[in-house]
This record gives C-alpha cells, structure tokens and sequence, in this order.
C-alpha cells in the first residue's frame, strides 16, 4: 500500500468514525444502518436547500412575516440560508467519507458526535416546516411550479450523481452474503434507475416550445425600486422609471387629515419598519395611518433604516451621493406619485390598507381626479366600494385579484400570486384578450418561465436586473430536449455496465488468485506438519513427501 493510499484511508475513516487507529468495535448491522441514515439525511438536506432557494424569490414575505411576530428586522431568510447550506455541506461530506471507507474496505462505524448532528439536523429541517406550514403555507406551491422551469435539468442532476455512486452500489451487491440482500439491492437500484431515466416522460414546461417567444412580459415596480432606494419613497419611483417600469405599485393609507400617503405596513408594526417613529414618538404605539395627521408623518424619516438594515444586500452598490438622497427620504404623497406618473406617463396600482375602506375610497378617488392625471393611467385594485369607483371614475381600469371576481365582472385585468395560476390558465387567459399581472417576481428564472408561459406583465423588487434580459435563460424545442435526453440515459446506462462487467471481472479474479494463494498456503502448512514425522532420508519436495507416506504406511507408492 502506498504511502498516499495509507494517507486516504486513515484521514477518511478518522473523519468518519474518530478513530483514528484501531475499529471501534461496532456491529456490522448497526453501521450500515447508520451509514443509510447518512445517505437518507444528505438527500433530505438536497431536498431542502432546493426548498430555500426557489423560495428565496419571496424571501421579503417570510422575513416580513418574521417581522410582524418578533418586532424586529432581521434577515431571517438569509440566516435560514446559511444554516441550511452548512448542515447540507456537512452531511454530503459525511456521505462522501462513508462511500470512501466503502471503498477502501474499511468498517463503517460512524462516531457518536457525527450521529447527534444527524438528528439535530432532522430536528433543524422538522421545525422550518412546520413553520412554513403554518405561517408561510402559501409558499408551498412554488415548490411543484419551480419543476416547470428546473424539472430537466434535476433529471440531468440526478442521472449523473446515479452514475457516480453506481461503483459503491455494485460493489455492495458484490460483497453481499446472502441472496435476498443481493435482491432487494438490484430491485431498489433497477427501480430507482429506471424512475430517473424515464421521468422525462412527464416533465413539461412552457420553455419547451416549438412556437415563437410571446412579447417580454412589461415590468411593474413593486413599491418602486426596492432594492436601489428606500420602498415608497419619491426616491425608489425614479429609481425605477430607470428600468422601463410601466407601472408604479405601492399602498396607500390615509392619514388623520384625510391625505392619501404611500405606505405599505399596516396594523401591527405600522411604521416601525420603515421609519424613525419610535425616536419621534416614544411612548406611542400606531396601528394604522389615521393616528397621525400628514404634517407628524412628514416629520418621520423613511430612508435610514434602509442603509442600516440593508435588506437587499444592495447598499453598497449607491454612490456616496444615492447614499445621502436615501438618507433624507420621507413619507410621500399618493398625489406626489400621480404627478410623477402623469409626467413621465406611467400607470399607478395599488392596494388600499385602512379601518374605513368605504370613507377611503372616496378621499383616494377625489384626490385621484383631482391631480389631473389621464384616468386610463390608473389600474384600480381596491375591492371595496367598486361600484361606485365605476360610476365616478368611468375611466379607471378596473384590476381583479381573483379569477372569479374577474369572470362574474367581465372583467379583463388580473392581478394574482404568480403561484395562483397553472401554466393552461395563463394560456386561456392570454387567447381571451385578459391582461395577467404576476406578484412579485423577483429571479430569473422565474421570470424566464412567466416569459414562456406567456405572462403580460410582472411586479418586481428586481426591475433593474430582469430590464436586461433579452430572452429566457433556457428555451428548448421537445425534439432537441428529447434528444439530449436519450443521449444522456445511453450514455450514463453504457458507463454503469461497463462499471459492473469491470467490477466483476476484478473480483472473479481476486477470488481466484485469493482461493489458490489460500490452497498453496494449506498445503505448505500441511507439509511443515508432515515432515516433522517423515525420516530423515526423505527430501522436502512433494513427490518425496508424498512416497514416503506411503511408505510409512507400508504401501506400494504405486
């Protein structure tokens, strides 16, 4: 063995077991349980981080709603994020020193300290979610959407970590004893194989087309541009009138005096996110904006806490000036936006937050007509008091947030969680002439889905990043992906037989060289035991050995 060699086995089985010298004495049953444990909980973290990352799209809702239950901004998505990517690397390392020690024929006794980091990284997984469950359940369907854009590229995944760990699946078939442990090992191994190579033949996917590219889906600045300025401030507005934003989304709330103002958190928390309220106001506790007249919100800072939190890790990309602006944003005016939005003619939605929608909706459609912007401009959403918005304001486009309400309206705008709607959906509704507006896209590829999907517009805290991007990331004809597809099944199916015929080959003939050296070695301890007995006269050849036995039993040799 050389020294390299010597080196591999002793790093691998002291990372793996803690013992660095000697075995630890467990049974052969209870490491490989554990061994599976391992493997089980590596893919469980995979599944996982897969998880966090097409969910980190809505990372501004769990963090928010973190935010509404502690009282405090954290990125707790990012926090999430890390953990979860350094139990995930823990585990793939552990797995990796098992599949080694398998190997190198060495014993798989996995140390007691690496068996509670397992559980504690079950026990980790189990809580988020169940938090997920309960508090951000509506996320759980981005899960079966993001196979629409991920779905061929998993298979081309997972067909080369099955070709990778087809040598340790072999050689466990090999070394095993019994004939119903062989079994279930090809039965498990033949079933999952085939279960990859053939899921193809139900993934789809828009952006598996033979048709032309619809139109880019137009981009709608969510609460501006979120991720250059402070939201719903005058700032983050012209910052995404930069993107090519055809629409403004934000919120608004009237204040004690009746004046419309942007502002997207209500009820708990209101203001304390995205204000200095408790420096101004330290013994108050505000719920929503008519505690407060418009000249005490105009008072309120609303872009320090953008630089201190940094809650798009984004901050550092403003030049010292874009740092100072953000610094001195305050509480804008529903009519401050309406002016901009009918200077650079560009449309304005928004939701209504308030304790009397029937009085509000009033005071925001007067301010509205008031502020002399072209009627066709304004997207209306608020649900409350929609009939009269009609009789007022003929001219408002009227915006549905449910499928339903749409179609008992006649109406043709809708605006839905991108996760709302099947791709079939999107589709039918696009040939009817009815607008769809998607909530809140932020990645890549999910934006290069909704393209291909045949999406009319999105809102996004990412304008600035998805304004740049001439076609989806990935767009493939079912005739090219098909073929791909073939090809890699063939050649990963060729490679594993060649793996098996080779694996065997060597051990048929380990066995063979093993069985002679073992006959040889009993006949030279055979003959030792032999001569001890035999005269003197005799020589140390077998012929001799073997005539003189005869003789000593007075036989004929022949």
């Amino acid at each position: 063995m050389s020294q390299g060699d010597s080196c591999w086995r002793v790093c691998s089985k002291g990372l793996y077991s803690c013992h660095w010298t000697g075995p630890s004495g467990n049974k052969r049953k209870c490491a490989c349980c554990w061994f599976s444990v391992v493997a089980l909980v590596s893919l469980l973290f995979l599944c996982w981080m897969y998880v966090c990352l097409v969910t980190f799209n809505d990372r501004d809702d769990v963090n928010w709603q973190a935010f509404k239950n502690l009282k405090q901004w954290v990125n707790w998505f990012m926090v999430l994020i890390i953990i979860s990517a350094v139990f995930t690397s823990y585990c793939l390392l552990l797995l990796l020193f098992a599949l080694f020690q398998v190997a190198l024929r060495e014993p798989l006794d996995l140390h007691w300290l690496h068996k509670i980091f397992l559980v504690l990284g079950v026990i980790f997984i189990a809580f988020w979610v169940t938090g997920f469950s309960i508090l951000w359940k509506q996320e759980w369907p981005t899960l079966p959407f993001s196979l629409l854009a991920t779905g061929p590229f998993l298979q081309f995944g997972a067909v080369g970590a099955l070709t990778l760990l087809s040598p340790f699946i072999f050689r466990g078939f090999h070394m095993a004893t019994e004939k119903w442990s062989k079994f279930l090992i090809a039965v498990v191994f033949v079933v999952v194989s085939a279960a990859i190579f053939l899921c193809p033949l139900f993934i789809q996917s828009p952006c598996l087309r033979e048709q032309p590219l619809p139109e880019k889906p137009k981009l709608i600045g969510h609460r501006g541009a979120p991720m250059l300025a402070p939201e719903n401030t005058m700032m983050s507005f012209n910052r995404s009138i930069a993107c090519g934003v055809t629409a403004f989304e934000t919120d608004v709330q009237l204040s004690k005096d009746r004046i419309p103002f942007l502002m997207h958190d209500h009820n708990p928390g209101f203001l304390r996110r995205t204000t200095n309220v408790k420096e101004k106001f330290p013994n108050e506790d505000f719920s929503h904006g008519t505690n407060l007249t418009w000249e005490e919100l105009q008072s309120l800072n609303a872009g320090e806490w953008f630089l201190k939190t940094d809650p798009f890790h984004s901050v550092s990309k403003l030049s010292q000036y874009e740092m100072e602006t953000a610094r001195n944003q305050n509480i804008p005016s529903l009519l401050q936006l309406l002016n901009l939005a009918k200077l650079h003619n560009i449309s304005v939605i928004f939701d209504l937050y308030s304790p009397d929608k029937e009085n509000d909706t009033e005071d925001t459609v007067d301010t509205i007509l008031r502020s002399g912007i072209d009627p066709s401009l304004v997207l209306w959403l608020p649900a409350a008091k929609r009939e009269y918005v009609k009789k007022t304001a003929p001219g408002f486009i009227q915006v549905y947030n449910d499928s339903d309400t749409l179609k008992e309206q006649g109406g043709k705008y809708l605006n839905v969680k991108y996760s709302k709607l099947s791709m079939e959906d999107i589709s039918n509704y696009r040939n009817a002439g009815v607008t769809v507006n998607m909530w809140v896209v932020n990645e890549r590829w999910l934006f290069s889905l909704l393209w291909c999907a045949g999406v009319s517009s999105v809102t996004t805290n990412s304008c600035h990043l998805l304004k740049d991007m001439d076609r989806p990331d990935w767009v493939l004809s079912p005739r090219t992906y098909t073929i791909i597809w073939i090809t890699v099944d063939i050649a990963s199916i060729v490679i594993m037989t060649g793996l098996y015929i080779f694996q065997r080959k060597t051990r048929c003939h380990c066995h063979r060289k093993g069985t002679k050296k073992q006959r040889d070695n009993t006949s030279a301890r055979n003959q030792k035991e032999l001569s001890r007995f035999l005269p003197t006269s005799c020589s140390n050849s077998k012929a001799d050995v073997h005539l003189c036995l005869h003789c000593m039993k007075g036989l004929d040799p022949d």
